[in-house]
């Protein structure tokens, strides 16, 4: 009869140990401080190298274009009242003359305007205003009571103005009209220049 031999130590070591590494093996350890640290660390490096750079970038952008538009806006608002004041000046020049100086008066409002309008104005003044108002002794005296803006850009302006004009015959009565006239100016070489002169 063979007698059965027990385990001895080594053996039941290694048995003891067995169950203990399949243990090990299907319930890795999880230690949640841990993952919860490296969660943290991950969060912060994407704020950081992500979200921050992006964030100044956009705030960046909007403060760059919030400065654009108020220096447009700013831009806009002298480009009004300079091509307002171009208009309401260009029109009594244009419309203002006395017979023994009218062609210098006229020739001056001459420097005022810019396109086809100044060849055209030319023409008018030489070929029948500056002749009639010499040989009839007319005098003209324009003003402008009140103008509006109507579109307004860098370098282009629409401005209404509303005009009063006293015309005299040699030593008839003053002739008095009101009237309203379109201005369209041209911004050229820094200057507000009138191109179209059209009554409303």
């Amino acid at each position: 009869m063979s007698a059965v031999k027990s385990p001895g130590v080594g053996e039941r070591e290694e048995a003891t140990s067995l169950p203990e590494m399949v243990a090990d093996v299907d319930s890795p350890d999880t230690d949640d401080s841990s993952g919860r640290a490296w969660r943290h660390i991950s969060w912060s490096r994407v704020i950081a190298y992500g979200l921050l750079p992006g964030l100044a970038l956009s705030l960046s952008a909007a403060a760059g274009f919030l400065k654009w538009r108020d220096a447009s806006v700013r831009d806009v608002a002298v480009a009004r009242a300079e091509s307002v004041q171009a208009a309401t000046d260009g029109t009594v020049a244009l419309l203002s003359y006395r017979p023994d100086t009218v062609q210098k008066d006229l020739e001056a409002a001459r420097g005022r305007l810019t396109g086809t309008f100044l060849n055209a104005y030319t023409q008018l003044t030489h070929d029948v205003v500056i002749p009639g108002a010499q040989q009839k002794q007319i005098s003209a005296v324009a003003t402008v009571p009140g103008a509006a803006p109507v579109s307004t850009s860098a370098n282009h302006a629409v401005v209404l103005l509303f005009v009063n004009q006293s015309i005299v015959v040699g030593h008839d009565a003053p002739t008095n009209t009101a009237s309203s006239v379109r201005v369209t100016l041209d911004k050229v070489e820094g200057r507000w220049l009138i191109s179209q002169f059209d009554p409303v």
